[in-house]
């Protein structure tokens, strides 16, 4: 409607945050939020790039500002829910499971393996806080490097996935 006041709207941008990839549940931007994806992926950054927790948290605080990223995230994480759904479990009750684990464990979340595939999703996370050199970002865009970036962003979701639902 016209003339609405949606100042509450711009007030929380994960409210109307729309995804621009295809999510296996459209609830899973509400369940798994901005914050959430920092608090999660902070052990991985910290342990790969040798940076204190805190550091690490606070520059993927930043970097989760850009809408590309948690579409990023999204995606890998969703990529891994379908090898965690039974053959009774409904789509909903996966994602439910997933939101109280988050509750549950989102402190207690251990770093997952940095291998090449993972260091390239770390690499794309400093390329868009302006901490990698430019021709970093040339290399991700090339085939090679998108297909690498794709594989560590899956594995980085499965090992969240994995964490999440113990």
């Amino acid at each position: 409607m016209a003339g609405t006041d949606d100042t509450a709207r711009r007030a929380a941008p994960e409210a109307r945050y729309v995804p621009g990839v295809p999510l296996f549940s459209p609830r899973l931007p509400a369940v798994v939020t901005r914050a959430d994806l920092a608090w999660l992926v902070t052990p991985t950054y910290a342990e790969a790039l040798s940076v204190e927790d805190e550091e690490a948290h606070e520059r993927l605080e930043r970097a989760f500002t850009r809408p590309e990223l948690i579409d990023d995230l999204l995606w890998g994480i969703s990529e891994a829910l379908p090898e965690r759904q039974g053959p009774r479990t409904t789509p909903d009750q996966l994602v439910d499971r997933l939101s109280k684990g988050i509750h549950a464990r989102r402190g207690k979340v251990t770093a997952a393996v940095a291998g090449p595939s993972v260091s390239a999703v770390l690499v794309h996370i400093n390329v868009a806080l302006g901490l990698a050199p430019e021709a970093v970002r040339a290399t991700l865009q090339t085939d090679k490097g998108q297909k690498l970036l794709d594989d560590g962003l899956r594995t980085l979701g499965a090992h969240l996935v994995d964490e999440l639902l113990k």
